[in-house]
């Protein structure tokens, strides 16, 4: 099943919108590009063709669902480099590597460093569909995530800093009276700033605000591991 007409949420936005998966593919051989142009345009994705990673990095993909298709030798930065790269600007790219000449450690490490497929030249084209199907598929879920994830800190943000300090006290357990003491003010200001909390955050309920709050840390702590990486 083609995955052209999927419905996603447009990243940055609170519209949903049709958007048309990019399969991108970088390789030196331009018998190679041509074919897997003709191949992709096919399924009804986006074709975008790079001779070298340079070229590919130069381009500044938009934030849609993508993947690369990716050769291992190429001239300059190599493909194993450019999954480094890859990986950390836009983890939500998964990579499918082709090459000609392929051997077991060299294909045990881009496995291990992320790679969604490594396919041997010569290879069969439905093997290579069905990677980029399943590569979409993930890179359309991941930006959904970080969508949602999104939302969540933009939602945070609005919070002013007691509600913040309310927030924190309420999901930990406290009463409205036990929060009162703890930030010496009146019961009825802190159930004022508690139903701007629930009203800004979008919970129902406490427990709402709990889920919500384990989501924002998950969230905090993904962030980290990104950039850590």
């Amino acid at each position: 099943m083609s995955l052209a007409g999927t419905l996603g949420h447009k990243v940055g936005s609170s519209s949903m919108t049709i958007v048309r998966p990019i399969v991108f593919v970088v390789d030196d051989d331009a018998w190679v590009r041509e074919s897997l142009e003709t191949l992709i345009q096919d399924e009804g994705w986006q074709p975008e063709t790079f001779a070298s990673a340079q070229e590919f990095l130069d381009r500044r993909s938009p934030l849609t669902p993508s993947c690369l298709v990716l050769d291992v030798s190429l001239p300059g930065l190599n493909g194993l480099e450019l999954q480094k790269r890859v990986a950390v600007e836009r983890a939500d790219m998964p990579i499918i590597f082709i090459t000609g000449h392929g051997d077991i450690p060299m294909s045990v490490g881009a496995m291990k460093a992320g790679a969604a497929e490594f396919l041997t030249k010569p290879f069969n084209s439905e093997v290579l569909l069905a990677a980029i199907r399943q590569a979409l598929e993930r890179s359309r879920v991941a930006l959904a995530q970080e969508a949602e994830r999104q939302e969540l800190r933009d939602r945070y943000a609005s919070l002013t800093p007691r509600e913040r300090d309310v927030m924190a006290l309420v999901v930990s357990g406290l009463l409205n009276k036990q929060v009162a003491g703890e930030l010496d003010i009146t019961e009825s200001t802190v159930k004022a700033h508690r139903g701007q909390v629930m009203q800004k955050m979008k919970a129902n309920s406490v427990a709402d605000l709990v889920k919500i709050t384990a989501r924002l840390h998950q969230s905090a702590a993904a962030s980290q591991s990104m950039n850590s990486g």
